[in-house]
């Protein structure tokens, strides 16, 4: 250290001034890339992270007053009268839907459909739940061709 302050003491005074402000820009920069940058950084992320969050958050609430909502309203829905397959039967043949397999189970039906119009088959099962058909599982999903689904199992019960 005192080998530097020696050179430095033998500098003209012009270089003296520059080598101060060199040492004071290097200290600045190094502050700045190493200290403020990345904290600088961080905050901002945190803070994007923290919108999508309440985004979030606001989504899950309304979706969540909605669905009570919904619970109160559909608990107003007429029970099912007749037998499940009986119901499902008529409704598939008003709605265009052909059924691949249909299975009883108690007082359940699992219902198969290998390829029917995703807007049928979305009136279809508003049909069924205003008639007070409860939609216990449902696996759907995308058919070969566009616009069509097919259920692999849609397991339905008696509200």
């Amino acid at each position: 250290m005192n080998t530097l302050v020696e050179k430095f003491r033998g500098l003209t005074e012009r270089e003296q001034r520059l080598v101060i402000i060199s040492a004071v820009v290097a200290a600045i920069a190094i502050f700045y890339f190493a200290i403020w940058s990345p904290i600088n950084y961080a905050l901002t992320q945190q803070q994007l992270l923290r919108d999508n969050q309440q985004q979030l958050l606001t989504w899950v609430q309304e979706s969540a007053a909605r669905a009570k909502q919904l619970r109160r309203s559909s608990s107003t829905t007429q029970t099912l009268t007749g037998s499940l397959p009986q119901a499902v039967n008529r409704t598939t043949t008003r709605h265009n839907i052909e059924i691949s397999r249909m299975q009883p189970q108690g007082d359940e039906l699992q219902v198969w459909v290998d390829q029917a119009p995703f807007n049928d088959v979305l009136a279809w099962l508003k049909t069924m739940e205003s008639m007070g058909v409860v939609i216990l599982q449902a696996d759907i999903a995308e058919a070969d061709a566009a616009g069509y689904v097919k259920i692999r199992r849609l397991q339905l019960g008696k509200a």
